[in-house]
């Protein structure tokens, strides 16, 4: 017995690595390392022009005129903030068979909605917004004219043009609209300097056309056809309107316009790939 004992001990001392004598454990595998993801690169700001004299908005009408013929199809997406009565009696402010023309025909576009107008349809503005084919602007909350005598419209106060344009992009963001851009357009169309100084600090471009389509209110959609097709010049920028109750036929006019723009060479384009061109110019 005591014979025994010395070899286990022997055996004890020999093997310092076994706790108590016991059993050896194996040696921990080691663990992989933590997959690292990469931070994704935060999206880059669309294009705008710098701020013009004074510090005032800038305003773009259309892209270089190059011999890269490129087009630009906007719509504005209509809705004054006190016509909420027409369109629960049934009034359609809305275009859906414009827009599944658009993507029918592959047509990049810029929407240029009304604040009022998301908050009606936040569908169908969500539905836009996040398609990459279109990209959402802004038209105002209420379009209501940023100046006197502009088409009859009822007028913004200067101290509230800002909160105005502010008011229909957290409508956007509200409907589910994930990055609408900063370009604006005034309704009608009818800008001043006070204006231009008003909204400067929303850091939007402000953006015009060289081509208007006609379409609002017009019951010939082949007039509006030719009307587009007559005024189009490489970098143009085209005002049509998404609204079924003010502008009927601009579907067939747009069905009528995209093939034969393309035939000509015409390449179609949303408004920030020409204010990007002329930004770089």
């Amino acid at each position: 017995m005591i014979t025994v004992l010395r070899r286990v001990t022997a055996v004890c001392a020999l093997g310092g690595a076994l706790a108590a004598c016991g059993t050896a454990q194996p040696p921990e595998a080691p663990r992989p390392a933590a997959s690292v993801v990469p931070a994704s690169p935060a999206p880059a700001r669309p294009p705008t022009l710098a701020p013009g004299p004074a510090g005032l908005a800038p305003v773009f009408e259309n892209g270089p005129r190059t011999p890269d013929k490129t087009v630009a199809l906007t719509f504005d997406a209509d809705m004054t903030a006190d016509q909420g009565p027409r369109a629960a009696a049934g009034e359609r402010f809305d275009n859906p068979r414009l827009i599944a023309a658009l993507r029918e025909l592959k047509v990049p576009a810029t929407v240029f909605m009304t604040g009022r107008w998301a908050e009606e349809y936040p569908d169908q503005a969500r539905a836009i917004g996040r398609d990459p084919l279109f990209e959402v602007a802004n038209h105002s909350y209420s379009h209501h004219a940023f100046t006197g005598d502009c088409y009859g419209l009822p007028t913004v106060p200067a101290h509230r043009m800002r909160t105005d344009v502010e008011r229909a992009y957290a409508a956007f963001r509200a409907a589910g609209v994930p990055d609408a851009k900063p370009y604006f357009r005034f309704p009608g169309g009818c800008y001043d300097q006070r204006a231009l100084r008003a909204i400067a600090a929303t850091g939007v471009t402000a953006v015009q056309w060289d081509v208007v389509s006609g379409d609002a209110f017009a019951t010939d959609a082949d007039a509006v056809a030719r009307q587009i097709l007559d005024g189009v010049r490489p970098g143009s920028v085209v005002v049509l309107h998404c609204t079924r109750s003010a502008a009927p036929v601009t579907e067939r006019a747009v069905r009528a316009v995209v093939p034969e723009l393309r035939r000509q060479g015409y390449r179609l384009v949303k408004v920030s790939e020409l204010i990007g061109a002329a930004a770089r110019r």
